[in-house]
């Protein structure tokens, strides 16, 4: 698939944003424009296409610094309301995870697990504004003789909050079903016996690697909405596979690409920065990400083009296949016969449940093109690509 010829740059879609010229539409826009006008129509007419995804992310965290005391420690334990944070950086530096458990969880021992607090609600608590309990432990040094930290801090009180995810935005995932003959608990929801339900996890054509599903204008440094602020790609995220098995349109059959951000986590908002407790299964952190794609050419304008009717995911048994570490295709299935909440599975009307909201997606992706015609966000020139596979 060779390049298309350039309409225009990033450097000109960012002089219309200083103008006050720039013409911006969201993903489920765009899908409509270039089916009545087609892609270099819409090229022509389009700058930028905004997208959104909020859903549990489980590859997250925020590194924190929670400032020196007198005297000094070098924490060797760091406790956050009771949630253990990964203390082997620095002296007064840490990493909480979101899937992390408070302090005597009785985990998955009374099951199904509730799994009412983690680093996902720690993080969210922080945003909220809440005072939070830090507790440090140490074995002391000649400059850090400090042994015991405990205080009440808010985000306010903390020199340096950066969330930092490293896997985030799926490109596409399963559909989950359940043919076994107990309910199961899963990072994918509560799935009934027998395919009882059906669960699915992306927000199809408002997605935002779905959009560009080659990579072709995201990378080092592009500027994302993340979690209510400005936030970076910084690469790809854990687990990133472009090679995955596409359609005909470029678009991925299973889950492919993902991205690693990151943002200061004090300019972000709760409602887009939520923790998630998923029964059974364990704590997260649901995520509001939101990518604008400057439509330099044609090729750009046909991949946001795309609509939940092209987009096909896999239909994988979580019940048996999936924890035998086999992700066998029980048929294939688009996201709009998801969205419409049932789907057709050897015979039968399954109810289709989702993982992510489409509502706040939209929201998202709304939001991000009002910054951009505010001129309050600028597009950014990737630095480094992302990885793809030659097309």
């Amino acid at each position: 698939m060779a390049q298309k010829k350039t309409f225009k740059t990033i450097q000109e879609i960012n002089q219309k944003i200083r103008q006050g010229k720039v013409v911006v539409v969201t993903a489920d826009e765009m899908a409509d424009i270039v089916r009545k006008k087609g892609p270099e129509k819409a090229a022509r007419e389009i700058d930028v296409v905004t997208t959104g995804t909020f859903a549990p992310m489980c590859s997250s965290g925020a590194f924190i610094n929670f400032g020196h005391s007198k005297p000094p420690i070098k924490a060797l334990r760091v406790w956050l309301n009771g949630v253990q944070a990964y203390a082997g950086l620095a002296a007064v530096d840490v990493y909480l995870g979101a899937t992390e458990a408070v302090k005597d969880d009785p985990l998955n021992k009374i099951y199904p697990g509730q799994f009412k607090y983690g680093g996902g609600h720690v993080i969210h608590d922080l945003v909220a504004g809440k005072k939070i309990t830090l507790k440090a432990t140490a074995y002391g040094t000649d400059c850090y003789p400090n042994q015991l930290v405990e205080k009440r801090v808010t985000l306010a009180d903390l020199p340096s909050a950066m969330l930092l995810n490293p896997r985030n935005a799926y490109q596409n995932y399963n559909c989950a079903v359940n043919l076994g003959k107990k309910t199961i608990y899963t990072y994918m929801g509560v799935l009934k016996p027998n395919a009882g339900n059906a669960n699915y996890a992306t927000s199809g054509q408002l997605s935002p690697l779905l959009n560009d599903p080659f990579y072709l204008t995201m990378g080092l440094g592009t500027r994302i909405f993340l979690g209510g602020a400005q936030g970076y790609i910084i690469g790809p995220g854990t687990q990133h596979n472009p090679k995955a098995k596409r359609g005909k349109n470029g678009l991925p059959l299973t889950p492919a690409g993902t991205l690693m951000v990151m943002g200061d986590l004090k300019g972000m908002k709760p409602e887009w920065i939520a923790g998630a407790s998923l029964l059974g299964y364990g704590c997260s952190l649901a995520v509001g990400i939101g990518v604008p794609i400057p439509i330099i050419n044609e090729q750009m304008a046909r991949f946001t083009g795309v609509s939940d009717e092209d987009i096909v995911t896999q239909i994988i048994d979580y019940g048996n296949d999936y924890p035998r570490g086999e992700t066998k295709s029980l048929g294939q299935v688009n996201y709009a016969e998801l969205k419409s909440g049932t789907i057709r599975f050897r015979g039968e009307d399954v109810p289709a449940v989702p993982m992510s909201s489409y509502v706040k997606a939209l929201k998202i992706a709304r939001i991000l093109k009002g910054w951009i015609e505010k001129g309050d966000f600028f597009l950014t020139e990737p630095q480094v690509m992302l990885p793809t596979v030659p097309f």
